[in-house]
């Protein structure tokens, strides 16, 4: 059997990571001196209450190798396999981790793909591996597929506060300040792994049209497949998102997501949007 193990980036909830049958190995949240494994000892909802208040923005630490050795060994020793997608590797160091303990472990029966992505994106991509597996594929035919799906991964999303792109130095006070007068929302994505900016708008609605004219224009979904929704402790966001969105889907199967500590921090609440594969 092949066992997927991801990282808690992915924010696959504990109920859904036990519906697929995934292993979730969590990275350590930190605010100033106190230390959190991310989704086990911190919750979301916990994560962004603290976030609230916070005067310098909490940072994560990568799953150390030792830690992949021992899911990786213990996994081998029941006789299966394993797949593993991981945060970007341009994220985190954790991907690194993941491979170290494969040269330990079992090079031949574990096999670790380049997500380049992260949240609900890497999500979308456990979510299809899960799939594939059930139909039987093997181990290197997994790899080989994932790898190519990776690279058609893309995820879009409407930023609803300019305050955390601020602290995390990612715009200036000054941009922040007239953004803020002017109601101004950020569209972000993940690009080479890392997350940026590819344009902005008046306002959460404004934001939607111009992610519409996106799929429109420039990088169509693939509906064959599954898309994820996101959202960072907004239900209300992501439930318009998706009743924006779903008409375009149609036919898609539509998955809902939670934003967690690595990308909430960067994009703080109310941020909400969808990850898909494009078309070939």
């Amino acid at each position: 059997m092949i066992r997927i193990v991801t990282d808690s980036t992915s924010d696959l909830s504990p109920q859904r990571a036990a519906q697929l049958g995934v292993e979730v190995v969590p990275l350590a949240v930190h605010f100033g001196e106190e230390s959190f494994l991310d989704g086990v000892e911190m919750t979301k909802e916990a994560f962004y209450t603290r976030l609230a208040g916070v005067e310098t923005l909490p940072t994560t630490s990568q799953v150390p190798p030792e830690t992949f050795i021992q899911t990786f060994r213990r996994i081998r020793e029941e006789g299966d396999e394993v797949l593993g997608l991981f945060i970007a590797g341009a994220m985190s160091g954790t991907c690194q981790s993941a491979h170290i303990a494969r040269e330990v472990v079992d090079e031949d029966h574990i096999a670790i793909v380049e997500t380049g992505t992260v949240t609900f994106g890497l999500g979308l991509l456990v979510e299809v591996a899960c799939r594939l597996r059930d139909q039987g594929l093997s181990l290197s035919e997994l790899s080989e597929r994932l790898g190519e799906l990776a690279g058609r991964i893309r995820l879009l999303a409407v930023v609803d506060t300019l305050k955390y792109l601020k602290m995390g130095g990612r715009i200036s006070g000054a941009t922040a300040v007239v953004g803020g007068i002017l109601g101004i929302t950020p569209i972000i994505t993940i690009e080479n792994g890392l997350v940026e900016s590819v344009g902005k708008t008046r306002g959460r609605k404004a934001g939607f049209q111009f992610i519409q004219k996106w799929l429109q224009e420039k990088e169509a979904p693939d509906t064959s497949l599954p898309v994820t929704f996101g959202h960072s402790n907004s239900p209300k966001a992501l439930e318009e998102c998706m009743a924006f969105f779903g008409p375009q889907l149609a036919g898609a199967d539509l998955l809902p997501s939670d934003i967690g500590a690595v990308v909430g921090t960067h994009v703080g609440p109310g941020a909400v949007g969808l990850a898909y594969f494009v078309q070939k």
